[in-house]
């Protein structure tokens, strides 16, 4: 599914009443339609309304749906600004319809406005601003916002929470947006609705289709996507019948220093469990036993140290490589680790101490090979890249980094985001709270590692990769609760995951 820019949704906007065709307050009507009927579902005609609309073609769409509520019998009181004495064309043709449908529903606020006063058991619709807003709100619409937020009146929001942009929120004024019990946003996502710290004004969000033209949607190039199950089955690899264990990938984990000898446990299973013919795994001496008895299915290349990965080593035999789990910083750890990603040909991914030893080496990432895959979490990728104010910075810091390494940026969190080397960004829709526990990056390391080594390209097993990761969690959380996933859950399974989309 695309998600498109303010900019990219207007143009949708004029293609659909250019091409349906049909007129643009037809197409609002069609709109509120979706929006009334949304809000009948879970409120009666019981709840009183309040509904605040502003000047633009929000406010038309708050307009119109005032009406229809008032044709379903519903008591609505209806505010609307128009502080600089201009509305839009669909605005203004809705404000004459509910005048003549109800006009004392209708108060129009050109200069003093005196609240009324919110209440539980109220409903409130916000109408202000919607996906074209690009400058923080203040002064009187701040106020306003303000005082609704402090109301104990339920809110529903059309199209987005009054305040929050569609795109970048990075210097809003954040005391100054709707905090929305529900959201009703039209046609398809908003970018600003994935990022973890908009949660809180959104509230529960649905999507409503307001079948704008799907030719258009087509033809518009999103840089932003997210992923539906219908964009995994056809990348899925099929096993041949015939195939045997050299047939079916060799991948190389490295991982584990002493002391977290289960970082390369739940990445060497995870690989194996991903489908790889052969595993082999570098870890220090001192973690001979642990693998031995946790993984036995797995080859164990003992690094000549007995603690701490120190020499990189020879992968021409292998199909893929996953480096970084639980390796440590020291300096000979690191020395040994950029040798590694010097050295290695084949497919790479690089995760998380891998990556904190190129924050502390910023130099060495000129050096790293075309196609490697990071995958680091906020945190790792902050010491990397810079420390980032919010989750849109850090985004398109990512995508500068896949685009400038010509490689793939694995951006973890509970939208985790693709960063692809032309620019464009495709965001996971798999995964719950659950999976916000240690291990749960290794077992996502071993898993694209082991995809790499079946044979999969770089985009397909990142893909695949993350969707199969969170969908493995979300089962797992379904039969054991989000409070009890650990990681090693995630590898059980992952198998289920598997079943799930080849069903």
């Amino acid at each position: 599914m695309k998600i498109f820019t303010s900019a990219q949704i207007h143009e949708l906007d004029k293609y659909t009443i250019e091409h349906e065709p049909i007129k643009s307050i037809d197409l609002m009507e069609r709109a509120a339609k979706a929006l009334t009927q949304a809000i009948t579902d879970v409120w009666s005609n019981a709840t009183p309304v309040i509904i605040f609309a502003g000047p633009g073609n929000n406010g038309g769409d708050a307009l119109a749906v005032a009406r229809m509520l008032i044709e379903r019998n519903y008591d609505v009181k209806v505010w609307l600004f128009n502080i600089s004495g201009h509305l839009s064309e669909d605005c203004a043709a809705n404000k004459q319809r509910l005048i003549e449908k109800r006009s004392k529903a209708l108060i129009e606020v050109t200069q003093e406005f005196e609240p009324p006063q919110l209440e539980a058991g109220m409903l409130v619709i916000d109408g202000l601003f919607g996906s074209g807003l690009n400058k923080p709100l203040a002064g009187g619409f701040a106020s306003l916002v303000k005082y609704i937020n402090a109301s104990p009146s339920k809110v529903v929001s059309i199209d987005m929470p009054s305040g929050l942009m569609t795109e970048d929120n990075t210097y809003n004024v954040r005391a100054n947006i709707i905090h929305a019990d529900l959201t009703l946003t039209l046609q398809h996502q908003k970018l600003s609705f994935l990022f973890a710290e908009n949660q809180q004004f959104i509230g529960q969000l649905k999507v409503l289709d307001i079948r704008l033209s799907r030719e258009g949607i087509e033809k518009t190039d999103a840089h932003y996507t997210l992923l539906e199950e219908s964009d995994i089955l056809p990348r899925l690899l099929k096993r041949d019948p015939f195939a045997h264990k050299g047939k079916m990938g060799n991948a190389l984990i490295i991982a584990g220093s002493y002391g977290m000898g289960g970082a390369p446990v739940l990445a060497t299973k995870a690989c194996l469990r991903a489908g790889a013919g052969k595993v082999t795994v570098h870890t220090p001496k001192r973690n001979n036993i642990i693998m031995q008895i946790s993984v036995p299915e797995a080859v164990i290349q003992l690094d000549r140290e007995e603690t701490t990965f120190s020499e990189a080593v020879e992968t021409e035999d292998f199909n893929a490589v996953g480096i970084g789990p639980g390796l440590g910083t020291s300096e000979q750890t690191a020395i040994a680790i950029i040798a590694q990603l010097r050295r290695t040909q084949c497919p790479l991914v690089a995760d998380a101490d891998a990556i904190n030893i190129l924050a502390n080496h910023r130099a060495w990432l000129q050096q790293l090979p075309k196609g490697i895959i990071l995958t680091p979490h906020p945190k790792e990728f902050d010491r990397l890249e810079g420390r980032c104010t919010d989750s849109f910075e850090r985004l398109m810091k990512a995508r500068d980094l896949a685009e400038r390494l010509q490689g793939y940026v694995i951006l973890k969190g509970h939208n985790t985001s693709l960063c692809l080397p032309d620019g464009h960004i495709i965001f996971n829709t798999t995964g719950n709270a659950g999976m916000a526990t240690a291990g749960s990056g290794d077992v996502l390391t071993g898993i694209i590692t082991g995809l790499l080594a079946r044979g999969y390209k770089q985009e397909d097993a990142c893909i695949v990769g993350m969707y199969l990761h969170g969908l493995a969690g979300d089962i797992a959380a379904r039969d054991l609760g989000e409070e009890s996933v650990i990681a090693s859950d995630l590898v059980q399974y992952l198998p289920q995951a598997f079943k799930r989309l080849n069903e």
